[in-house]
């Protein structure tokens, strides 16, 4: 007998964990293990109940679908994610997919996308959504046609920028605050983006990116 795919949902909405459970049911060869509605609860979860398959949003409380996933690269490196979201930019797209995750799907996919998304994860290849592929397609090439050097800053804003030289100069985040005339949870939120944005870790990753590409003076 085939054990079957134990999957974990992670969204905020507990409507829509409804939603992909009633997807689910009586399919024999997956089975919902749980469900949680942040990376907080998520990760007390992961503890205790076996999982082969997260089906996550992306926009959640506290941090990101995307550092999530980094963090259960890391943590959990066994254990697939599949995106399900309604964020279907060609930035979230490529950054979800940097971070680990080994599928991604909009929230209007059909029933039957979804569960080939879900075995195709499960063993262990990528699946990209129908409606998808071709923007992504769309977005490499352009990528490969663009300078090294260009490819970074444009998609950073110029209060990013000014972010990360704050960081890369040593200021804490209140200091960044006072000189930039916005609050702490500002900062933070905009030192999310551009972890998102470059696909960086730690502050540290800041620091080598912004000598890197001359944003900073060493």
């Amino acid at each position: 007998m085939i054990n079957p795919v134990r999957i974990i949902l992670v969204d905020d909405h507990h409507i829509v964990r409804d939603g992909i459970k009633v997807l689910l049911m009586n399919i024999p060869d997956i089975q919902v293990v749980g469900e949680a509605s942040s990376g907080e609860e998520l990760m007390q979860k992961m503890r205790s109940v076996p999982v082969d398959i997260l089906i996550m949003d992306i926009c959640m409380p506290g941090v990101s679908g995307i550092i999530l996933t980094e963090r259960l690269r890391t943590e959990y490196p066994q254990v697939r994610v599949i995106m399900l979201t309604a964020m279907t930019s060609e930035d979230h797209i490529m950054n979800s997919l940097k971070a680990g995750a080994f599928g991604y799907l909009p929230k209007d996919v059909r029933r039957e996308e979804l569960l080939e998304a879900i075995f195709t994860v499960s063993q262990g290849q990528e699946y990209l959504a129908q409606s998808l592929s071709a923007r992504v397609l769309q977005k490499l090439i352009r990528h490969s046609r663009t300078p090294f050097s260009d490819r970074e800053e444009n998609i950073l804003t110029n209060r990013e920028l000014e972010i990360i030289e704050g960081f890369a100069e040593g200021f804490s985040y209140k200091e960044i605050a006072d000189r930039l005339s916005i609050s702490v949870r500002t900062v933070e939120t905009h030192k999310m983006h551009i972890m998102e944005k470059l696909g960086l870790r730690s502050i540290a990753d800041m620091v080598r990116y912004a000598i890197k590409h001359g944003i900073i003076e060493v």
